[in-house]
Parts: C-alpha cells; structure tokens; sequence
C-alpha cells in the first residue's frame, strides 16, 4: 500500500471523534493491506518501530528534524522553527512547508508503508560518529520526495507524536472487523495479543493462518506476558465466597514485578516488567541466578523483586528497591542493593504452555525447578478454608513487613492481562481506610496560582481507563499536597506530552490548563469514592450533563513520581464500580 493512502486514512481518523468511525476507518486501511505489509503498518499505526520490549526508537531530536525539514524544503531552519510556533506541531509545519518547497523539480516518489517503516528502521539503527548527519540526511531524502500530507505523518511518527488517538484496543477490534467482517473475533486477537505484548505479530499471524493461526496462539518466550491481575474485596469472608470455600494465600511483597524468561541452551535470560519493558540489563544478579538456580531447558516464570539487607537479612522499602531500576552504575546499586526475587508463578516450562494448567499444578511446577532457592525462591503460602486462617496469615505478613497478601483459586488457569477473582489481594490499605489506592492516568495539569506561581504547576486531572470504550475518563482534580520536587517533576515531564486540543481517547467535561497526553500513571489515595456530574467516570450517557459519575473525595497522590505501568494498566471503571459498592456496603454493616 502507497504511504499516500496511508496518510489519507490518517487525516480521516483524525477528522473524527467516534470510536466506532475510527474502527471502520481502521478497518477499511487493514482490508486493503497485503499479508506482507500489515505488521508494518499495524506498527506504525501504533507509533512504533517494534513491541515496546524490543526498545526500538527511532532516537529523532527536533532539532535534527527542523533541520531535515529545512534541507527537503529549501527553507531556512528559523522558517521551519517560526511555523513550527504557530502550531506547535513539527509534523504541520513540514506539511505546510512541503507544500511551499523552494526545490523545484524534485519529483515525488511513490513510497509504500513497507518502504517508509524501512528507512526509519535504519535511521533508528544509525549510531556512532557521524550518526546524526546520517540521520539528518535519509531522514530529508525521505521527505523530499514525498507529499505535503506524508511529510505531516512521517515527521510526527519519527518524533513518537503520530498524535492519532488510537489504543491497542480499537486496533484490535478493526483487525478483526478487516479480516473477518464483523467484530465478534476481537476476544480470540485480544487472547493472542495478551499472551505476547505484541499487535503486529498478531496481526501477520492473522493475515498469514487465518483465525486457525490465532485461535492455536501460544506463549513462547521472550514474548512478554501480559500479567495476569488481582481483584479487591473488603473481607476475608468475602474471598472464601468468591473461592468456593477454600483458596491458597500468598505473602503479598512491596517490590518490582518481574516476568523472568529462560533458553538455558541458548544461554539467554530476558527480564520485562510488569509495563513488558526490558529490564535485563539493570539484573545481572537475576539474570544469573535463573542460568544457575532454575532447573529447566526453558521457562516463563513470574515473581515480586525486592532489595535487602545482606546483614540483617530485612527488606527494603520500595523507595529503595526502585533504585536498582537504572541504566547508569548497574554494578554498583547491585553491590548495595541485593535483590531476591519471590515467584509466584511458572507460566511456561521446557517448550510447552502452563498456563492452561490450575495454579496448583502450576505452583507446584514452579517449586520443582527452584533448586537453589538463593536469589529466586518461591513465595510463602499457605491452604486456607476460614475466614480466621486468611486474617492469622494477613495479620503475620503486615507484621513481618508485607504489603498484605494474594489470594489464590487452586483451579484456575493463569488468565493473561485479566483481573479476574480467580485472584485477590487485601493489603494493609484496606484495613487502615475505606478503599485501596487507585492508578489513575494524568489527562492534564493546572496552572500553579499564588505561591505555586513559579512552578507553573498546580496540580493534575486524572483518570481512570474504560476497557470496554478504550477511552480515559476524568474522575478527579488533585491539587493539593505537593511537594515543590514533585511540582517541579511533574512539570517538567507532562510538558514533554502537552497538546493543543484535548486527546481524543479522552472523555472530560473540566477542561485543565494544559491537556496532556495520556500516557503517565499516577498512585492516589482519597477517603472515598462520590457520585459527580463533573466527572465522567462511570456515565453511561456521556451527552447527559446530569446524569452522575464517580469521583474521588480528597485525593492525594502516593509516591514522588509516575508509576511502572502503561495507561491501559490503570484501574478500570468498572473497578471503581466495584469499590464504590464495596464501599456502600462496608458502610451499611459499620
């Protein structure tokens, strides 16, 4: 497919505001694209160059594409910078100047979505002396001959700013709309999708097997998993109902979720977070432990991470075990902060899937190849079958230091980026307050007043993600308790993401000073969950000004910074939905 359609299908998603016509755009493009051409332009329609674990970026500075701008138009670099002001969007001002080129008689090629995804695989891949005029040169050789509309969507895409609004979610119903007519099969790709973090591997399978290919999808390693998550509930007595009266319940650890992955013959280990970024490099400690304490040919197991104190055996908090997560002085942080990982799950073992087995073969699997049991072991548990047993368990883990404890159905299978009830956590949070912390997505910032005047910073609006709409929708303004290190931060890296307009997977009815977009996860607190018509959380009918949302009442926010986890990973409306149920109930019973 010529990029020059590709660019028309762009503009058009972009001319629209209703999922369901973004779906049919996206599904029209895919119809028309060849088996050959879908994983590229499934990747580009994402923004990237490769699953986020591979760590591919196409490395552009503006500065390098305001002056590759200026090469392919002719302009002067202070030209493209001036329209570049007007609009605060690079990939406009390239449109516009393209469209006004002093180079004469420069004729457009015709570049195909394969031959564009190609040159920024190899501007991405460019390194060492010399780089950034190699850089500057292909990336202008490419624009020179292209259309006004491509220069716009090339120039965004290579600055990771391709500004379409789309979620892995909507892609995934417009495959399967593409290739199957209708939307029903978007489950059995959003199954293939969780089992490996990857929507342009889902989506040549899909055009090379057919739904065959998709529906015998298996985990394999090296493609990161995506975790499975727990659900909340207020009582222990609640969990045996959800369990069928009985449930095993593990130590709960205030550490870094790990997905560990082993080729022991290759010789090769892959660490991802619970985000599926690649940590590998950070744990060479890990790394090691899993050639020499697993025994296995291959593997995928799952655990906590967390530092200690090698003389007095004691964890460290998760303010200091976030310190081992760093690219600089590896070594170093490893010496000071030694890490021990508690698995919790084996999801793959010597070539075949285990997440179809019950947690209790897979658990048990798991303690048959920790031999070593130093820097990995497996977690506490215990069997329990009353409401006693599980607070005797919790009350021995909160004392010990634990952050609480996760319950567990012997029967279920491992259920990849779902939250489910086949798992359950109670923390200590929710003994101390009437809801848990929440994960909420920063849609935009505010302005600071008075004495938060120069920090330009007042605080945030935040959401929670609708997993059924893939939109975020505002639940609260949080604009107290900052600290001045936090205002400075969260200014300085939610201006890197600002937009003129509001996001169009975003639904709010307050409107902040800046809007932002959504891509950073934030930890809050608050004393409870309230009904709002400000807020649209939780509105059914989203032209009703009426019609009640959820909100939070006093938030604040937990931490110094961002969370380790992308937006789609956020708490859900329908978990508020949950917690504010749990939360009338608890209040009916006190």
């Amino acid at each position: 497919m010529l990029f020059r359609f590709v660019s028309e299908y762009y503009e058009r998603l972009e001319n629209v505001a209703s999922r369901l016509a973004m779906i049919d755009i996206l599904s029209e493009m895919f119809s028309k694209t060849s088996d050959s051409e879908i994983k590229s332009l499934v990747y580009f329609t994402q923004g990237v160059l490769a699953p986020s674990f591979d760590g591919i970026e196409t490395g552009m500075a503006e500065k390098t594409a305001v002056a590759a701008i200026a090469l392919a138009t002719g302009f002067e670099s202070k030209s493209v910078e001036a329209e570049f002001r007007k609009s605060g969007d690079l990939g406009k001002a390239a449109e516009d100047l393209s469209g006004r080129t002093r180079l004469k008689g420069i004729s457009q090629r015709k570049l195909s979505i394969t031959d564009v995804f190609e040159i920024m695989h190899k501007i991405a891949g460019t390194a060492g002396q010399g780089s950034k005029d190699a850089k500057l040169k292909m990336f202008a050789g490419m624009l020179a001959g292209t259309s006004p509309l491509e220069a716009r969507y090339i120039t965004r895409f290579a600055l990771g700013k391709l500004r379409l609004g789309l979620g892995d979610a909507t892609i995934l119903e417009a495959l399967a709309k593409a290739k199957t007519g209708n939307r029903d099969t978007k489950p059995m790709l959003e199954r293939a999708y969780n089992l490996c973090s990857d929507l342009g591997k889902v989506a040549d399978v899909l055009y090379s097997k057919g739904m065959h290919g998709i529906d015998n999808f298996k985990a394999e390693p090296f493609s990161p998993i995506r975790p499975e998550l727990a659900e909340r509930v207020n009582t222990f007595e609640e969990i045996l109902e959800k369990m069928n009266g009985r449930c095993y319940a593990e130590s709960k650890y205030d550490g870094l979720r790990m997905q560990v992955h082993l080729d022991k013959k290759a010789g090769r280990v892959e660490i991802f977070s619970r985000n599926l970024e690649r940590l590998t490099d950070m744990f060479p400690d890990i790394t090691a432990a899993a050639l020499n304490e697993i025994d296995a040919d291959s593997a995928i197991l799952e655990g906590e991470a967390i530092s200690y104190n090698d003389e007095s055996g004691e964890f460290h908090s998760f303010q200091e075990t976030i310190q081992r997560k760093r690219k600089h002085d590896v070594q170093a942080a490893a010496e000071q902060f030694p890490i021990r990982l508690f698995s919790f799950d084996l999801m793959y073992l010597n070539g075949a899937s285990y997440m179809e087995k019950s947690y209790s073969k897979r658990r048990s699997a798991l303690e048959s190849v920790l031999i070593k049991r130093d820097t990995i072991r497996s977690t506490d548990r215990i069997m329990a079958v009353s409401a006693k047993e599980l607070e005797k368990y919790f009350d021995n883990a909160i004392s010990s230091g634990l952050e609480g404890i996760v319950a567990k159905d012997p029967d279920s299978e491992y259920i990849a980026g779902a939250r489910k009830f086949s798992w359950i956590k109670m923390k200590r949070s929710y003994k101390a307050e009437l809801s848990d912390t929440v994960d909420l997505v920063v849609i935009g910032y505010y302005a600071g007043k008075g004495q938060r005047t120069e920090f330009g910073f007042g605080g945030v609006l935040a959401a929670v993600y609708n997993d059924d709409k893939d939109t975020f929708e505002s639940i609260t303004r949080i604009g107290t308790g900052f600290t001045e290190e936090q205002m400075v931060f969260f200014r300085k890296n939610l201006e890197k993401s600002k937009c003129k307009t509001k996001p169009v997977r975003v639904e709010s009815m307050l409107v902040p000073d800046v809007w932002v977009e959504p891509l950073h996860v934030i930890e809050v607190r608050a004393d409870e969950i309230t009904r709002s018509p400000m807020h649209m959380c939780g509105k059914s009918d989203y032209e009703s000004q009426d019609e009640p949302g959820y909100a939070l009442r006093f938030p604040r926010i937990v931490g110094k910074g961002f969370r380790d986890k992308g937006p789609e990973s956020a708490t859900t409306t329908s978990e508020i939905t949950e917690m504010f149920r749990l939360q009338k109930k608890q209040k009916i019973e006190d």
